[in-house]
């Protein structure tokens, strides 16, 4: 790594909204052939940063020099014409077209005016092949898994003249081998001089993938330091300004020796693709982990378990009663409530303030023609925002400007205003900061202390091991087993869930 001159240096950094500083003076740097990580947590300035270095917001004060020359980006475009690619955490690819035309939309060889589609397939696949990638170019994107979609973004994103490629959040929804394939890549790119900008949440992988870390707080630079001279805890103090806080143990409300009341139990539980025969016992104050590799069934289970998909075969039975959850509105009825994993879509509604997505749930329950209105909505909106420390406590603030840590947050108000008996979460700290999952984690805890029982599914083995009782380990659209977790490690469990699924006799 070449420490004499770098390829971008940013100084002085600044950029406001009225009266607030997202960035404030910010310094940051980065060298030909290094993997750097941009790390804080959320609302502490990394978005901002990113888009100023990728066009999507101007500097309102500072300077950005990209390999020698100074640079005034006003758009995307700008960026990516002087060699700055983002490839985004959701795949912003046409799954329609062919990989190939992905890979050079925008780009395409013509011949007579007209898509020379030879020329471009045979270009596709020397970007591919170029990357170590043995993927079909005339295949239709969609038919392919995310994993491969977010490597053809890549493909797309180094098929000009790159020389800093940012990957935002890009391992969110990858299983173990996709990660490692993913990381082949990146190293492949980083012998090239490429410049990498790595953001994710996953302290395992920035510290496996990472040369330089710099961390941001509240819009301002803490500092930037070599990986290998930071140690984690003191990295994570650093983003938070404080000293870690600890989840308290709590008393375990489930042995696997002493049978329990089940406030939700099912059998059999089948849906294909993804889910056969589950079986599932939930007791009351319980917080039952899920864990299983992506693809797994996870996720199915969850859906299931809701209403949201209907099983083809199976029983639920909500205290001992045979229940029909064929809707989440009958499941709601019946105190079973659902927070899928993909907040921006089936979540928050980015256009609302917060007390409307808080009462919105609340509000579909009672009808169109029983509104809550005024004082009732807002005392309810303010309850649950105090309660559960939303930032900021301004209850007609957009929800899109909140953090992922507080979005997360009002979905869990939106559905405890439900006062439900069931809370089933499907990856509620994917995304968000070390502090927000601390928060997230106590506050589920806290939760099931007080009765409520909770299904918390989780890809990280020592999140799950942290906050479940018990531990159900799915594989292959089943319910595998299910243990007591102080009885596992993370080692442990990650052998249960990569356990392949031996064929009955």
């Amino acid at each position: 790594m070449n420490e004499a001159r770098p390829l971008v240096e940013i100084a002085g950094a600044t950029v406001r909204f009225g009266a607030f500083a997202a960035l404030d003076s910010v310094d940051f740097r980065m060298f030909p052939g290094e993997v750097h990580s941009l790390m804080g947590e959320n609302g502490a300035g990394k978005s901002t940063l990113i888009k100023a270095l990728t066009g999507a917001l101007a500097l309102d004060e500072g300077t950005l020099v990209l390999d020698g020359k100074t640079r005034h980006f006003t758009r995307p475009r700008d960026a990516q014409d002087a060699g700055i690619s983002t490839v985004y955490q959701e795949v912003d690819l046409l799954d329609n077209l062919s990989v190939a035309e992905n890979v050079l939309l925008g780009r395409e060889p013509r011949r007579w005016g007209l898509i020379d589609t030879t020329a471009m397939r045979a270009e596709a696949a020397r970007v591919l092949s170029d990357l170590g990638l043995d993927i079909d170019p005339a295949s239709r994107l969609g038919s392919h898994p995310l994993a491969v979609q977010q490597l053809v973004a890549i493909a797309r994103a180094t098929s000009a003249d790159v020389k800093v490629l940012v990957l935002d959040e890009p391992t969110s929804s990858l299983d173990l081998d996709e990660v490692a394939e993913l990381f082949r890549v990146i190293r492949d790119l980083k012998e090239r001089g490429v410049a990498i900008l790595f953001v994710s949440h996953f302290l395992d992988q920035v510290y496996e993938m990472s040369d330089r870390i710099t961390v941001l707080r509240d819009g301002a630079l803490v500092g930037e330091y070599l990986t290998t001279q930071l140690l984690r805890i003191d990295l994570v103090k650093k983003m938070l300004g404080r000293e870690v806080a600890e989840i308290a143990p709590r008393e375990r409300v489930v042995e696997p020796e002493v049978p329990v009341e089940a406030v939700l139990s099912a059998r059999g539980l089948t849906r294909a693709p993804g889910m056969v025969e589950a079986d599932v016992d939930l007791a009351e104050g319980e917080v039952l982990g899920v864990a299983g590799l992506l693809g797994s069934g996870r996720t199915e289970l969850a859906r299931l378990l809701t209403g949201v998909d209907k099983p083809q075969a199976g029983i639920i039975r909500i205290d001992d009663t045979e229940e029909r959850l064929d809707s989440p509105r009958r499941a709601m009825q019946l105190g079973v409530v659902y927070s899928s994993e993909n907040r921006r879509t089936e979540g928050i509604i980015g256009g609302l303030s917060i007390q409307d997505n808080i009462i919105l749930a609340l509000q579909a329950q009672q009808g169109t023609w029983r509104r809550i209105r005024g004082e009732a909505a807002r005392e309810l909106a303010t309850s649950w925002i105090e309660a559960l420390g939303i930032k900021p406590a301004d209850p007609d603030a957009p929800a899109r400007t909140l953090s992922g840590g507080n979005q997360q947050k009002v979905l869990l108000a939106r559905l405890l205003a439900l006062s439900p008996r069931v809370l089933v979460l499907d990856e509620p700290t994917r995304g968000i900061d070390v502090g927000a999952k601390v928060e997230v984690q106590k506050l589920v805890g806290e939760m099931a202390d007080n009765g409520l029982s909770v299904v918390f599914i989780s890809a990280e083995l020592e999140e799950v091991l942290r906050v479940g009782d018990r531990v159900a380990v799915v594989r292959e659209g089943r319910v595998a087993e299910t243990l007591a977790s102080e009885s596992l490690n993370p080692d442990t469990l990650m052998a249960l869930v990569a356990q392949p699924d031996l064929p009955e006799a």
